[in-house]
Formats: C-alpha cells, structure tokens, sequence
C-alpha cells in the first residue's frame, strides 16, 4: 500500500516538472516558425539555458517513463 502511493506521488511531481518543462521550452521559442516566419529557416543552436532545459527535459520523460513502467509492472495504482 505505502509503496502504491509513494510511485503515485513521484508520478505526480514528475508530470508536473515535464509540463513546468514544456512549457519553459515552448515560451523562449518565438512564434515566426509557426506561421513559416524566417525564425524556420534559420538553424539554432542550444546553448546555455536552452541547452539546460532541453536535457532536463529528456531526463525528467526518461525518468517518467521508467516510473510509468513500474506502476503498470507492479499493479500499483492511486486508487490502493
């Protein structure tokens, strides 16, 4: 029961931190590249802040995805 919802609670705070992410990524990219501006044509390379929060994004759905792994592997669910 106690490891149940410990998995549920980790699964909780990841989803949060990969919107948190998400979301960080999405407002430092412009939007001249949706409408076919010439922000698309451009090649940009991440660096710094972009680069950080580009990895950690990937480690957080790594690490989500393995987490999300275990509660289907161990029948673990929010409900007990």
């Amino acid at each position: 029961m106690y490891l149940g919802t410990a998995i549920s609670i980790v699964q909780i705070l990841l989803s949060i931190a990969l919107t948190v992410l998400v979301i960080f990524q999405m407002r430092n990219a412009g939007l001249g590249g949706v409408f076919g501006g010439r922000d698309a044509e451009v090649q940009h390379t991440r660096r710094g802040v972009d680069k950080l929060l580009f990895n950690l994004t990937i480690v957080t759905a790594v690490v989500f995805g393995l987490v999300s792994l275990l509660t289907v592997l161990f029948g673990t669910s929010a409900g007990g």
